[in-house]
């Protein structure tokens, strides 16, 4: 959450809350921790509290309704059909990239057989200049 506040940044925020709240500050400090810690204990009264409603055991993560669906109400065959077209096309794009690497290999290397049998006195670049003709639109 706090990825990119550097020193300078949370030096100006602490300066801003002393100039906001000034003498207040500690008591406001203090009023936030508590409400954080109110806030955990009521999530994991929730988490406890749909545990036992369902009757799973059931971690704040859990929550994520595709998490939920997997854990929970998949079983394992139904998860391994959903993946069953997955994989498959997974490893049907593995195998074209395999291909895809070997011709390039081939290519490659014919390309340096192909520059290493020119003689060294003859050029790449024809000998009469080809003229490009520019046809002007406006």
């Amino acid at each position: 959450m706090f990825e990119n506040l550097g020193t300078p940044e949370f030096i100006a925020l602490l300066l801003l809350a002393l100039l906001i709240f000034g003498e207040r500050l500690p008591k406001v400090i203090s009023d936030g921790m508590r409400m954080l810690r109110g806030l955990r204990a009521m999530a994991t009264n929730a988490t406890g509290d749909l545990s036992k409603e369902l009757g799973t055991d059931i971690k704040l993560e859990d929550l994520n309704p595709k998490a939920f669906v997997r854990k929970h109400l998949l079983s394992e065959e139904d998860e391994a059909a959903l993946r069953k077209p997955l994989t498959g096309m997974y490893d049907e794009l593995r195998g074209e990239l395999n291909n895809a690497g070997k011709l390039a290999a081939e290519t490659k290397a014919n390309v340096n057989a192909m520059a290493s049998a020119t003689p060294t006195g003859a050029s790449s670049t024809p000998a009469t200049p080809v003229a490009t003709r520019f046809d002007d639109a406006t």
